[in-house]
């Protein structure tokens, strides 16, 4: 995904959707980003998100909320947040990526992007004002590189 990305962290705040075990935020870090908001459900998994920051020297430039990926996003549209780079990585089959991606456009920056990973039957059906600029399939998996209908592809 970040080789993809190239430079397009370096700077960026980033949203950690479906944050999980973090990896995905915490290579943002590594990769630049000035900031990054991981969002995770499971109470356990958000403790060790932080722990890793502790860990890392990422603690200063990360925020781990432990809440449901939809209200996250809705307290974040709520408090103007507002992010470069949203990443999406909901379990697979669950049909939570078109909703995700609803979400995440709530909070996606003018000149933004999504990027959202899932099994190829999961396809998001996108809000109207996003269009997926580009895809990427590996196996059975598929990224989703999505951008506001007005900008470039990536």
């Amino acid at each position: 995904m970040f080789n993809s990305l190239g430079p397009g962290a370096r700077g960026a705040s980033v949203l950690d959707l479906f944050a999980g075990t973090g990896a995905l935020g915490i290579e943002a870090l590594r990769r630049g980003a000035a900031h990054v908001v991981f969002v995770e459900h499971d109470a356990a998994r958000a403790r060790a998100i932080e722990e890793q920051l502790e860990r890392d020297g990422l603690a200063s430039r990360g925020v781990v909320q432990c809440l449901d990926a939809s209200v996250a996003a809705q307290r974040l549209a709520a408090d103007g947040a507002a992010f470069h780079l949203i990443l999406l990585d909901p379990p697979y089959g669950e049909g939570r990526l078109t909703r995700a991606v609803a979400a995440a456009a709530a909070v996606l920056r003018a000149g933004g992007l999504i990027v959202a990973e899932g099994h190829w039957r999961d396809r998001p059906e996108l809000p109207p004002g996003l269009v997926v600029a580009r895809e990427a399939k590996y196996g059975e998996t598929v990224l989703w590189f999505i951008r506001p209908a007005a900008t470039q592809d990536p």
